[in-house]
This record gives structure tokens, C-alpha cells and sequence, in this order.
């Protein structure tokens, strides 16, 4: 059973004496040897191997590489090292792909960055390639429908753009049917453990309703109707589909729990989980056994609680041979047997494994980039701070290897979003600004999920202000500290990071002594008015987190940054894709002209076969290249690392 649901989010998709030097340490142990400069190409180069999932049967692995330079789908028989290279694709990676049965396997793709993902189905010999829906359609995966092997039950925006209706579609003709039509209000739909249609969600922009319906043969009726922000999300049915939920609740608590909820009452009937400090995110359960297996959150790093004492079992052992690194299990056979397990750390994309529970086995498969050198990689660490009205922002401070922390440049790196968070693991800008000499800042604002319902609340309607004001106090936290030189800070972020990255220069223009904006907002009016058709029943609920255009004119105009670049000093660069579909080219085009007509320095480029992100390889070289070359030239960092070697 696999159940989407909407999630309002502009990404594309990451003590302080803990991670700087203090009285007590020795001078000579803090001035570790400095990392040599590492290739550009190698921090943001496609994977060698990734997004390893085994076959049903447990009889092959299936895994991405490039081709052509974009990443497409290998299959190989486990215990064989023979691979058949089985999508051919030249004009995008591949976005995601699944095993439908032991022969088919399911992937998408959009076209130039549109976000109108097709879906295809291929054989695992690369025979029998079928595009399975429709040109300039969305498509969202409702269910794999496991146990009817020709089918899988879809929804897409097929009949209207901004709505998805649920099809039964074969997945070798492409034949589909129709078999629940959206009403115009319906935002997601769940089956049970059998693949049965039982369950819509629908809003009205700010109100959501979950509907239900015993079987496929009656009407959905209306359970329960919460305001957006209090909300229960199911993830799945009890496993004897009767009128039981899992899911995670914030109804009555700050912080999101755990609990089970029943249809026929519309009540909620057991608290499973939770945590004190964090929102409690997605459950796992088996589905051969029939048993919830664990429940994982984030608070600085990932954590997981267990209720089933098999698989608690395999992670410790699991634990116990991977030492040192963060272990999770990304795929499973049908018999819940064979398994997948991918690692990762701040300082390396990890590797896969494979694993027999009876055996415990354990075999290297392959590194995910295998070039990089975890040893020459910077330490991310977990910090926190306090915002000048009182709140504790959590983050992460990752220090250039080998340079003491005093008097650095600085980039600030605010995330996509808003409503998102960074985490702990490896990341490849960060690791590659840190070797460029930079300190880089990451900081979870107000309105950065996984801290509960007060915390995401105290961000509605305050873009460009106290979300600001936390990314400024992230700025004088560090220059407090010694750590950054005030002289030499820049920002930089994409999506909503885009738009704080205007904003920080715009509201704060001799903080930063330059900004890069990938992909960012400039102009709240024009950013709402070219959303994507399919955000459209959810403005109204968008009008209250950001600003209404009518009633909020006044702020929404002060705080969009096209609108006041008469404020900017500092040198911008600015990256985007032409077919953007979340944040229109519009966007940045206008902050250019706004910037040329004030005779500020601004930098500008535009992919025209990308969107919301550059996703193609050589496009991302680009990129980080002129990204590189920017900062060196507004920070002068080569030659402060240079310096602080000697």
C-alpha cells in the first residue's frame, strides 16, 4: 500500500563547544592538517551506484548509474555480476522507480523539469518499454497493488489540472479506469492492506476532512473536519482493514504522536509514541507478519523506537557490523528475508549492503561515490542558538577541516521550504563549500518542521521578518563566537532559501557581502499568482501562512524583495530553471531587472532544460562553478584558507 498525501513545500527535493576550539583544548591537536582542494566535479557528479531495491522474489537487485550521464535503471541477478543496462534514457534521470512484480518494473520521469511526471513500465531485461500515461499529466502513485501483479491504482490530473482522480491502470497496456472521481476537493486517497479505495482526504484551502467508506461499493462519508493545523495523517489500516488508523496527530498536543485512530468514532483510541522534543514522523510495519515494526523521528540526528523485537533485533546486529555510520534498511523481498540496507554520515553518501536475516549475512554491494575520501570531509555538527525573542533554533555548523574556527568567511544557508528542516548526513554543497574554506551555517527557523505546531505556527505571515530575524541571529551567534569574519559573510540558499537570500540582502544590506539565489521567490504577489494548477485548492490556506493579497497588500509589498531592491548593495547571483513550475522564471527575472535598473552588480543564469533545481549533471557543474567563482571573488576565501595554512 503506498498513499500520498500533500504536503505544502517549495523545495526541490539537509554546544557550540562541541565544534569549536575552547580553553581547555591543546593549540597543536585543534590545527589538524588542511584537506587539499578537492575536483569540483566530484562532490556534484552523479552517484557511481544508487537506489538499490531487490526484486519481490529476492532474486535481483535493481539500482541506478548513469548512462549518457543520466541515471537510468541496471538490474543484476543477486550472487551474479552480470548487469543489463534496462532504460536508455538521455534527456533527464530518471526521478524514482519501484519493482511491480518480479519481471516489471515502474519508473517516472518528467520532461525538462516540468514536474509532470510519466510513468513507464519495462521488463527487467529492458523488453516490453511502455509509457503507461499521458503528455503534460501528473501523476501521483496511490497504490503498487502488490498482490494483483498486472495492476496498480494511480491518481492523476488527467480531467483536471488542479484535481486527481484515482484509475486502475494495467501496468503493460497502459489501459486504465477510472474508478473514484475527484469531487473537486479531494487531496489524496488510501487504500487498505487489500487494495481497496477507503479513504479520501479533502480540503476546502483551510479545512480538511477525512472520508471513509466500509467497502468499494458505499459512498464516503465525512469522519472528522480539522483546520489545517491540527490534523490527523494516516499512513495506514489496521491490518485486518478494519475501521482502524495508524497515523501520526497533533490533535490536543504540540508535538505530532503516534497513535491509532478509529473511522467508526471519528475519535482517536490509543497514543502509541511520542517525544518531547520532536514530532513523531513515519511508522514501519511488516507486512508479512502483520505487526507494526518501528517509528522514526529527527531530532539533531535521526532516531527510531522499536515495537517489534525482530526487527529491533536485525538493526542491532545490523548496528553492531556497521559501526560508526548511520544505518537504515532501503528495501526488502516479499518473504521480509533479503534485504537492502544503505548507510550514510555527515562526511560520506554512504554505502549498500546486502543482508540475510537467517544467515545475518552481510555483503558490501557497492558505494554509493567512492571517491570521496570521508577523511578529507568536514565534521557537520548540531548546534543551537537563541533567537532575540527567546526561541531555541536548532542547526548545524560545518567547519573547513584543518583551518582554526576564528574570523572564517561564512555562508549562511537557509533551507527550501519553509515548511522543511535540514539534516544531519552528508551533503554535497556543504561539503564543498567547507572545502572551498568557508564556514557554513544551516539554521532550522521558526516554521522548520519536526519542532511542533507552536513553532511551525510562529511562521505564518512572517516571511522576511521573524523567519529573517532567526537566520540574522544564526549571523551574530556566530560572530560572537569568534568564528565568522564580519566582513566576509554571504548568504545563499534555494526555493524559500532563495527568498531569504533576497531578503537577507534587501532588509539587511550590510550583513552579507554577497548572495546567491537559486531558484527563490522575489515577489510574493506574482510568486501566488503562477503557482502550479494542482496547489490551487490549498491558496486559501496559503493566503494564511504567507499573506492574502488583499487584506496583507501592504505587508506582502514590504517584504517581497523585487518590490525594495533599491535597499541592495551587496553583489547577487541569481540561478534558474526555465520551467520552473513552483517558482516561475518570472520571479527571477524581475529581481534582475529590479537590480540592473539600480546599477548593482547581479550575475544571471538561466537553464533552459531545468526547473525547479538543476537536476543534469552538466547543468549542476555550471552552476557550482559560477557559484564558486562568485564567492571567491566577493570573499576572497583562497586566500584567507592560504594564510590560516601557513
Amino acid at each position: 500500500m503506498k498513499t500520498l498525501s500533500f504536503t505544502f513545500i517549495l523545495v526541490l527535493s539537509l554546544s557550540f563547544a562541541a565544534c569549536t576550539s575552547s580553553d581547555s583544548k591543546n593549540e597543536d591537536a585543534e590545527q589538524e592538517t588542511m584537506a587539499r582542494l578537492i575536483d569540483l566535479q566530484d562532490f556534484f557528479k552523479n552517484p557511481e551506484k544508487s537506489s538499490y531495491n531487490i526484486s519481490p522474489n529476492g532474486e535481483y537487485f535493481a539500482y541506478m548509474a548513469p548512462y549518457e550521464k543520466r541515471m537510468n535503471i541496471h538490474v543484476q541477478k543477486v550472487g551474479d555480476s552480470t548487469v543489463q543496462l534496462i532504460t536508455k534514457e538521455t534527456d533527464r534521470d530518471i526521478a524514482g522507480y519501484f519493482w511491480a512484480t518480479d519481471n516489471r518494473i515502474i519508473y517516472l520521469k518528467d520532461d525538462a523539469g516540468d514536474e509532470n511526471f510519466a510513468l513507464y513500465g519495462v521488463n527487467r531485461d529492458g523488453k516490453e518499454l511502455k509509457k503507461l500515461t499521458k503528455d503534460g499529466v501528473k501523476v501521483q502513485i496511490i497504490d503498487d497493488l502488490e498482490e494483483i501483479p498486472e495492476f496498480m491504482i494511480i491518481g492523476t490530473n488527467e480531467r483536471n489540472e488542479q484535481i486527481f482522480d484515482a484509475y486502475r491502470l494495467n501496468i503493460n497496456t497502459g489501459a486504465s479506469e477510472m474508478i473514484a472521481q475527484n469531487p473537486g476537493n479531494i487531496g489524496s486517497w488510501m487504500t487498505d492492506h487489500d487494495g481497496k479505495l477507503r479513504l479520501a482526504i479533502t480540503t476546502d484551502g483551510v479545512n480538511s476532512s477525512i472520508l471513509y467508506r466500509e467497502t468499494e461499493a458505499d459512498e464516503f462519508k465525512t469522519v472528522i473536519t480539522t483546520n489545517f493545523k491540527e490534523s490527523f495523517n494516516p499512513q495506514f489500516f489496521e491490518f485486518d482493514n478494519s475501521p482502524i488508523l495508524y497515523g501520526t496527530s497533533n490533535m490536543g498536543r504540540d508535538k505530532s504522536a503516534l497513535v491509532k485512530f478509529d473511522l467508526s468514532t471519528g475519535k482517536e483510541v490509543e497514543e502509541l509514541y511520542k517525544d518531547d522534543e520532536n514530532d513523531i514522523g513515519g511508522a514501519t510495519y511488516s507486512k508479512k507478519r502483520k505487526v507494526i515494526t518501528s517509528v522514526r523521528w529527527y531530532g539533531q540526528k535521526a532516531e527510531r523506537h522499536f515495537f517489534d523485537e525482530e526487527a529491533k533485533a536485525i538493526y542491532a546486529d545490523l548496528e553492531e557490523k556497521l559501526p560508526g555510520v548511520e544505518v537504515a534498511v532501503s528495501s526488502v523481498n516479499k518473504n521480509e528475508d533479503k534485504f537492502i540496507i544503505r548507510t550514510y554520515s555527515d562526511k560520506s553518501r554512504g554505502a549498500y549492503y546486502y543482508y540475510e536475516k537467517e544467515s545475518k549475512k552481510l555483503e558490501k554491494i557497492d558505494d554509493v561515490s567512492p571517491w570521496i575520501n570521508e577523511d578529507e570531509m568536514a565534521d557537520m555538527q548540531p548546534i543551537t542558538y537563541t533567537s532575540r525573542d527567546g526561541l531555541t533554533i536548532h542547526g548545524y555548523l560545518t567547519l573547513p577541516k584543518g583551518v582554526k574556527a576564528k574570523n572564517l568567511p561564512v555562508v549562511i544557508n537557509p533551507h527550501g521550504g519553509p515548511w522543511a528542516r535540514d539534516f544531519w548526513g552528508f551533503n554535497p554543497e556543504v561539503q564543498f563549500l567547507a572545502n572551498r574554506g568557508y564556514a557554513v551555517l544551516q539554521m532550522n527557523f521558526r516554521g522548520s518542521t519536526s519542532y511542533g505546531r507552536e513553532f511551525w505556527e510562529k511562521s505564518f505571515k512572517q516571511w522576511g521578518q521573524t523567519m529573517q530575524d532567526d537566520i540574522t541571529d544564526g549571523v551574530e551567534w556566530l560572530k560572537e563566537q569568534g568564528v565568522a569574519d564580519p566582513e566576509r559573510i554571504a548568504i545563499y540558499g534555494g526555493s524559500y532559501g532563495g527568498y531569504a537570500t533576497l531578503a537577507g540582502l534587501t532588509y539587511t544590506p550590510n550583513l552579507y557581502a554577497c548572495g546567491v539565489d537559486y531558484v527563490g521567490v522575489s515577489n510574493l504577489f506574482t510568486f501566488m499568482e503562477t503557482i502550479p494548477p494542482y496547489w490551487t485548492p490549498y491558496i486559501a490556506m496559503l493566503h494564511e501562512m504567507v499573506g492574502d493579497p488583499e487584506q496583507d497588500s501592504a505587508m506582502l509589498a514590504q517584504y517581497s524583495p523585487s518590490l525594495n531592491a533599491d535597499k541592495i548593495v551587496a553583489p547577487l547571483f541569481i540561478a534558474q530553471g526555465a520551467n520552473d513550475p513552483r517558482v516561475k522564471k518570472s520571479e527571477s527575472d524581475q529581481m534582475v531587472e529590479a537590480m540592473k535598473e539600480r546599477g548593482v552588480d547581479v550575475q544571471y543564469m538561466v537553464k533552459d532544460d531545468e526547473g525547479h533545481g538543476f537536476r543534469n549533471e552538466e547543468n549542476r557543474f555550471d552552476f557550482y562553478e559560477a557559484m564558486e567563482s562568485f564567492l571567491e571573488k566577493h570573499l576572497n576565501a583562497a586566500e584567507e584558507v592560504s594564510a590560516s595554512a601557513e
